[in-house]
């Protein structure tokens, strides 16, 4: 009697070797984006960044099941790598982190971290932390009331949780039966709160009061978290309603530039989670899988670098936006 063959678990989800390498490609993409920003930080070059390192798996492996351009992305300002995923480029990034006149979210006016974009529906953020949500779910409706199959994804981070605009649009989404997936990507600091002091009993579970499925799922696995996502995307395209998935990750960098997180943690914590770094255990799958090698792994890491270099030297030498243009698109026009 033959035995079968046991399938990779990455076959069993449906993906094949380019999904994988387009996964691990877009996780590394923001890496080392992040890791130049921090460099024109540092060289006074960047007033402010706010950084997505640690959090790659959950933010590419949930928007990798979204259609760009056609569904909707509400992110919170950590999503550089769920933005890039859909189609935001490089240069894009450092254009708006340098506060650049040709930055595609704000022509420069906003802070890092504000993603917009109108062709690949990609909404920006206000500044208060959690807003967003009340207004993923009027898309979300938008797409039920017209009879499309659209789906709105809207992310924040575990303190989002606290504040009652996310409550409300969870109760909302659960009355309307809405095609919206909120991403909550705990990564066990609302600054410099723990999430032990943040959040009481478990996020996913909250869901339930709210007649929903709650997903609680390892935020630092890529092929979790896209699973989960697939699932939840799936109900919300088949009309089932919303779906809560808590991607439980952790945040390596302090909070922001501004942040000096040697205040509230160890350094033996952080080395101790850099252990579990996304992108490093998805390496590991990817070698042990047979799909990627030394070769493969350092020649992809050359070209990724060469593209953030020339996209940040461009960034650099673009000019800062025209003062006179301060109020362009702020105001309406007589």
């Amino acid at each position: 009697m033959a035995i079968e063959k046991t399938r990779a678990r990455h076959e069993s989800l449906g993906l094949g070797e380019q999904d994988l390498l387009k996964l691990y490609r877009h996780m590394l993409v923001a890496r080392r984006v992040d890791e130049r920003s921090w460099i024109l930080n540092r060289q006074g070059k960047a007033a402010f960044v706010i950084s997505c390192q640690g959090q790659e798996a959950a933010q590419i492996g949930a928007a990798y099941n979204l259609r760009p351009g056609y569904d909707y992305l509400y992110p919170y300002y950590r999503d550089s790598g769920m933005t890039l995923l859909l189609g935001q480029t490089p240069r894009d990034q450092f254009l708006s982190i340098l506060g650049k006149g040709e930055d595609p979210n704000s022509g420069g006016r906003q802070m890092p971290g504000h993603f917009s974009s109108r062709e690949l529906n990609i909404v920006t953020a206000s500044a208060p932390v959690g807003v967003q949500y009340p207004q993923a779910t009027g898309t979300a409706l938008a797409f039920k009331m017209r009879g499309e199959d659209g789906v709105v994804m809207a992310s924040g981070g575990e303190a989002s949780t606290s504040g009652g605009d996310w409550h409300e649009a969870m109760n909302f989404a659960g009355i309307h039966d809405l095609p919206v997936i909120f991403l909550i990507e705990n990564n066990v600091y609302a600054i410099s709160v723990p999430s032990k002091l943040q959040v009481a009993g478990s996020i996913a579970k909250r869901a339930e009061g709210y007649g929903f499925p709650g997903v609680e799922v390892d935020g630092n696995d890529v092929l979790a978290v896209y699973e989960a996502a697939r699932d939840a995307v799936g109900r919300a395209r088949r009309g089932d309603g919303p779906t809560l998935i808590e991607a439980k990750t952790y945040r390596i960098t302090a909070h922001s530039s501004d942040d000096d997180d040697r205040r509230y943690r160890e350094r033996e914590e952080i080395e101790e989670w850099r252990l579990k770094d996304p992108i490093i255990r998805f390496e590991k799958y990817l070698f042990d899988n047979g799909l990627l090698d030394e070769e493969g792994k350092e020649a992809m890491d050359r070209e990724i670098k060469a593209e953030v270099a020339e996209a940040s030297e461009y960034a650099e030498n673009a000019p800062f936006a025209d003062p006179e243009d301060v109020l362009t698109g702020v105001y309406a026009e007589a």
